[in-house]
């Protein structure tokens, strides 16, 4: 019996046109495809290999000369939580989590406090918000302890492929998928009648991918092609945010926290001072500008800057919002009227749970309250900051300080909306104002900011360990 070998076929003559050419795509192009797939995917882990090299540069990157830099010592909270059985080198950063547990338990406290009556009248159940942001900030808690067990350079492997996810999400608004509400296309539909807001990712998208740009860069980011090109891909993701979920304060948001990043990893202060300064000259004579000549245009944005710069005339349309919450917080004075004992949250203020929470803190705990808040929200940022400063590589730092920009930006624009320093926008004030989307992925960068502490060396740790 002939042995069943089977042998490549040869053109010669015999074999008719049709069965010609599909024996010869048969035999001839799906090897190739399989070797090109083969090819493809031994590529791309080798760039995923580049990248983790990439990713471990070490800090400083600047300096010609090692640093000699003091390790970091234990916290006092740290010391007290300690036990035995835990790693005497190990480090974790305990007042961070303390801070975050605090903030979220306030936040429940004083969402439940402003949203109740109106979730009663609206809804017919006083606890509607307070449940929606309990289970989901207990949720987002699980992923925040999740991610701080994971090795950060994992992000920046993939920092790359998260960029354009992010991108990817927030086409989709635009698409059947994306959902309004009040007026705004800057949602996905997800089942369970759930929402999933893209904007939010993209701000950690951005913190991951600019951080993982400059470290890829190394001293080409100190020139001005290397800033160019950095200064590029935050302008597309701000883009982005801007143009496809028609969220101007985060798209500001993402373009300060790469300017913060490109700022931070560069060595020289001069020129970064000039550009502060004539980008202030350009925002007044713009403001100026369009005072004396917008003030008749419909569009809304250049509207809420009219009323801004004259509030009183437009205290019952432009700036009622605003108005109403400076009401609320002199009403409150120094120690405030109570807890729960606020007026403007009774259907004056809308949506008071959401970026005008703070008015309402002012109002029932006075500027004492807020002082408070404010204190720990400038404790966060000294952990925050402990933790860039004491990163075992470039990677880490970048990516604590971009956490530290976007934390910082964040409740400092929200304050300076609420007093009326800035025209009216859409910032929440972290872990406090209610939202289900930004609650998760701002535990996600805390749970980030914890996995970099973790890999914090101690005072008295041998270089080999």
């Amino acid at each position: 019996m002939k042995s069943r070998i089977i042998r490549p076929v040869q053109n010669n003559g015999h074999i008719g046109k049709k069965n010609r050419k599909t024996r010869s795509r048969i035999g001839d192009t799906q090897p190739m495809r399989t070797a090109e797939v083969r090819a493809g995917y031994a590529g791309y882990r080798k760039s995923i290999d580049r990248r983790r090299e990439i990713v471990r540069t070490p800090r400083p990157l600047t300096q010609s000369r090692p640093v000699k830099r003091k390790r970091a010592k234990r916290s006092w909270l740290g010391s007290i939580i300690s036990t035995k059985s835990m790693a005497a080198e190990q480090y974790f950063d305990f007042e961070l989590l303390l801070v975050v547990i605090f903030l979220l338990g306030f936040g429940l406290v004083m969402l439940y406090s402003t949203s109740a009556y109106e979730a009663e009248v609206e809804l017919g159940n006083d606890l509607y918000y307070f449940a929606r942001q309990a289970g989901i900030g207990a949720f987002g808690f699980v992923i925040m302890l999740a991610v701080s067990k994971l090795d950060y350079h994992v992000y920046g492997a993939f920092a790359t492929e998260i960029y354009v996810l992010a991108m990817i999400l927030m086409a989709l608004v635009q698409t059947p998928l994306g959902k309004t509400l009040n007026g705004a296309r800057r949602w996905i539909r997800l089942p369970g009648n759930l929402t999933l807001q893209p904007a939010e990712i993209t701000k950690i998208a951005v913190i991951l991918f600019i951080a993982y740009e400059l470290c890829r860069l190394g001293r080409k980011a100190y020139t001005a092609a290397g800033i160019i090109r950095v200064f590029a891909f935050g302008a597309i993701a701000s883009g982005g945010v801007l143009f496809l979920t028609d969220n101007l304060s985060t798209a500001i948001i993402v373009m300060a926290i790469t300017c913060i990043l490109i700022f931070i990893s560069h060595p020289k202060l001069k020129p970064f001072l000039i550009i502060i300064a004539v980008g202030i000259v350009i925002a007044v004579v713009g403001i100026a500008v369009l005072a004396a000549t917008a003030s008749n245009s419909d569009n809304f944005r250049l509207q809420r800057i009219i009323s801004w710069l004259n509030p009183e005339a437009t205290a019952d349309s432009g700036s009622y919002q605003v108005m109403q919450g400076l009401y609320a917080i002199g009403s409150g004075g120094l120690f405030g009227k109570g807890l729960g004992n606020s007026t403007q949250k009774l259907g004056v203020i809308p949506e008071a749970q959401n970026d005008m929470i703070l008015v309402v803190i002012c109002e029932e705990l006075g500027i004492f309250g807020a002082f408070m808040i404010l204190l720990l929200f400038g404790f966060m940022l000294y952990r925050l900051m402990f933790i860039a400063k004491n990163a075992p590589d470039l990677y880490g730092s970048l990516i604590a300080s971009g956490i530290f920009a976007h934390i910082a930006l964040q409740v400092t624009l929200n304050i300076a909306v609420v007093t009326g320093m800035l025209p009216t926008t859409g910032i929440t004030l972290p872990f406090i104002s209610y939202g289900g989307t930004a609650i998760i992925f701002l535990l996600a960068e805390m749970g980030i900011a914890l996995g970099i502490s973790r890999r914090i060396r101690l005072e008295g740790e041998q270089e080999n360990k």
